[in-house]
């Protein structure tokens, strides 16, 4: 089997990332303990910026994985391919993962199946091991691996949850999105827009969240911010900016959608 380059793996480039308490310093710790790590919060309020800035700041390689339903253990461990010389072996992510020593990173596992979730175990105690059971092969996970995985509790139901038996695995870190100051030097940093615009749209962003539960199933989240700064950016009036970034992507209902306008109109004149 070729030997698989860490470097591919490595994030290049800084990834801005602004602290919100003191979760680098935790998952500093975590990680060189190699403990396995949960990230829970709201769409959209930096866990997976989190990840990549950790990853970055250690120097390690990271390998992340958008889970589905439909995703299989195959997807996560490897499968045999045909190819003109017949069959041979293809490591799936997490294999990839626990061979070159990468941090792997599960982003919303709830999606997936819970019958893909159990190959994780081994990987997730004491035994730090991948079994490929067709290929009747079992991986001992390299020293620096480790396994991040992050759910959303808002979507939480009897049908999507982690079984305790994988949650007892994990440290965990709460994610929210920043206090209004934070979220406003983030939002002006990312679009690129000065601090009064990225202030107003915080503003907003505000008064939608305390409608969570109360016809809106979830709030704005802070990426939608940064993306309504960078049409701004652009030169796309404000109102028309905030329409299409953080009315219309929300809801569907003419009442709600009326109500996240108004918000809008608040702050900004069409």
């Amino acid at each position: 089997m070729s030997k698989v380059s860490t470097e591919q793996y490595k994030v290049q480039k800084q990834p801005y990332y602004e602290a919100v308490a003191n979760e680098i310093e935790l998952y500093e710790a975590a990680y060189a303990a190699r403990m396995p790590m949960m990230l829970k919060g709201p769409t959209g309020c930096g866990k997976s910026r989190f990840v990549e800035y950790m990853a970055w700041k250690l120097g390690k390689p990271l390998i992340t994985v958008a889970c589905n339903e439909d995703m299989t253990a195959s997807d996560l461990v490897g499968r045999f391919l045909l190819d003109k010389d017949g069959t041979k072996w293809q490591d799936g992510p997490l294999a990839t993962a626990a061979r070159i020593g990468a941090i792997c990173y599960l982003d919303e596992v709830v999606e997936a199946r819970q019958d893909t979730t159990v190959v994780i175990h081994p990987l997730t105690d004491h035994r730090r091991q991948l079994p490929l059971d067709k290929k009747g092969e079992l991986i001992e996970a390299h020293a620096d691996f480790q396994l991040v995985i992050s759910y959303n509790p808002g979507y939480q139901s009897l049908m999507k949850d982690l079984k305790q038996s994988t949650k007892q695995r994990f440290g965990g870190l709460d994610f929210d999105y920043p206090e209004a100051k934070i979220e406003t030097s983030i939002v002006s940093k990312e679009a690129g827009i000065d601090a009064a615009t990225a202030e107003k749209l915080v503003q907003i962003a505000h008064r939608a969240r305390n409608l969570k539960g109360h016809g809106l199933d979830e709030g704005i989240s802070t990426r939608l911010l940064v993306y309504a700064g960078q049409l701004i950016n652009k030169g796309i009036k404000p109102v028309a900016a905030c329409q299409m970034t953080m009315v219309t992507p929300l809801t569907d209902d003419p009442d709600m959608r009326e109500t996240l306008s108004a918000a809008v109109n608040t702050f900004f004149v069409d």
